[in-house]
């Protein structure tokens, strides 16, 4: 109880002067890092860096994990626009160069057929060969299309060009972008092996919905002993529809890491989603 009391008091007054808020007179902003402390100005907060700087590096880690490890609402794929059931699986989805909608493969050959050929969307007819595929795409890409970008990136010929789409579309929040990024920093494909880089790509990744990079993110934690941070991502990952998550689930069940109740909820997400 003391404790939270002491956390609200120095919530409510500046950590550097002990200037208190009043009201709308004088507000106080939060530490741009951490939501520990608060300051009266940027001076404030420069003078009082170097008495905050532990805690605060601890709590913004604290805060990473928890958003790090936070079951994410739907896969990175969405749903499909056409039938509303999720896309988990992208090997199963197509997408439509015109307008860069993804959909279910199913959706895509039934809507293909019945609409002639066209994009149930813009009504534009479907490419017939890779060279048209390739004019819609670019002019998409024109337009900064997240969507267009990786799969251009995906498609590029070298990997100078791949590196250049990916951090555009990964700029633009496109999670299969960043999770190709920390792919290429993990083997160095174009660019120097940098774990640091990888591991944060992986991570927005992850946190974005993408069950592979959370995968990988399990055995990176699981090959610096870190078991039950592995398990965590294995879990969250299962409840995506990812079997391999399943399967590395079961290894640490026979292994006594995992216990049955978790893993029973596990298999029963991944049946579910």
């Amino acid at each position: 109880m003391s404790t939270d009391k002491n956390q609200a008091d120095r919530s409510s007054c500046c950590a550097s002067r002990g200037v208190a808020e009043v009201d709308d007179i004088k507000k106080l902003k939060e530490c741009t890092n951490c939501d520990l402390v608060r300051y009266c100005s940027d001076e404030c907060q420069e003078n009082h860096k170097s008495q905050h700087k532990e805690a605060c590096k601890k709590r913004m880690s604290e805060l990473r994990d928890e958003l790090l490890f936070r079951q994410p609402e739907s896969s990175y794929l969405g749903d499909c626009p056409i039938c509303c059931l999720p896309l988990l699986d992208v090997l199963k989805s197509a997408t439509y160069q015109c307008c860069s909608k993804v959909v279910c493969i199913s959706c895509y050959n039934i809507s293909g057929r019945s609409l002639q050929h066209r994009c149930p969307f813009c009504r534009e007819p479907t490419p017939s060969t890779g060279k048209e595929c390739k004019k819609q795409r670019m002019k998409r890409i024109e337009a900064n299309d997240p969507v267009a970008l990786c799969e251009e990136g995906v498609k590029a010929d070298d990997y100078s060009s791949a590196f250049e789409y990916f951090t555009r579309a990964a700029g633009l929040g496109d999670m299969e972008a960043h999770y190709q990024l920390s792919r290429m920093y993990h083997h160095g494909r174009g660019v120097e092996k940098d774990i640091e880089k990888e591991l944060h790509h992986a991570e927005e990744a992850a946190i974005g919905g993408h069950p592979s990079a959370r995968c990988g993110l399990g055995f990176h934690e699981y090959n610096n002993g870190n078991i039950e941070r592995a398990v965590k991502h294995w879990i969250i990952a299962a409840a995506q529809g990812h079997d391999f998550s399943i399967k590395k689930l079961m290894e640490e069940f026979r292994s006594g890491t995992v216990s049955k109740d978790d893993l029973a909820a596990a298999l029963r997400a991944n049946q579910a989603a």
